[in-house]
């Protein structure tokens, strides 16, 4: 078997198609066929769709480091023991969304940076790339190995919530990012970061309710 793509973000949630050599295949309409992907430290298991009789396809898993590991492609039927059909390898790397939410979590005390941030406000993406953005890194940052101190309002998290500051909230209540504020306010000093205001006065609640994001207003809200 041969996949295609080869590579995976670590965050996973692509589409890998398993393209079958003759040897591969099984010719039996109830075999099932599942990929076992073995890395250095923990296995991942999925299911497939079959396209027709020499393709299948999966969604690659998350993973917890850049690497490349094994993947088995292996077929089951009922009354009969697993069958390893193929083996290939996929390397899981640090794609550039990636990059971004590690860029935005380092930002979370840095005012410099989050305000550096703010051109994005001023060159907008159309709203399908903001959603594609939106469940891209909010999926990397799930993935991201946080520090057990992380906060959203940064080290200095203990200052007066009253204290004008721009804060990861702000980042994506201006720019509407729904997945992404409900990941942060789940997070310590989510909650928090609601009321803060930046230096002109606006707090996420204030711009969500500006830019009209009915949705992320009542989650900022509730």
């Amino acid at each position: 078997m041969k996949l295609n793509p080869q590579q995976a973000p670590l965050y996973g949630d692509c589409i890998i198609t398993v393209l079958l050599t003759e040897d591969d295949q099984v010719e039996s309409d109830d075999v099932i066929f599942y990929l076992v992907f073995t890395g250095s430290a923990i296995q991942h298991c999925t299911s497939t769709r079959k396209v027709d009789s020499g393709t299948l396809e999966t969604i690659a898993p998350g993973h917890d480091c850049c690497e490349t590991v094994k993947v088995s492609l292996c077929a089951t039927k009922q009354g009969h023991p697993i069958l390893v059909v193929a083996e290939d390898s996929l390397q899981f790397v640090q794609d550039e969304t990636y990059d971004a939410a590690q860029f935005l979590a380092s930002c979370a005390g840095n005012q410099q940076a989050l305000n550096f941030t703010r051109f994005l406000d001023r060159s907008r993406p159309p709203a399908g790339d903001l959603d594609f953005l939106d469940e891209k890194v909010t999926l990397a940052f799930r993935h991201l190995k946080l520090p057990t101190e992380w906060n959203v309002l940064g080290a200095d998290h203990s200052l007066n919530e009253n204290v004008p500051r721009e804060t990861l909230l702000h980042f994506a209540a201006r720019l509407g990012l729904l997945r992404l504020t409900w990941f942060l306010l789940k997070q310590p000093g989510g909650r928090s970061a609601v009321s803060v205001p930046n230096s002109e006065g606006a707090t996420p609640v204030s711009l969500a309710l500006e830019r009209g994001y009915q949705k992320l207003h009542q989650i900022l809200t509730k």
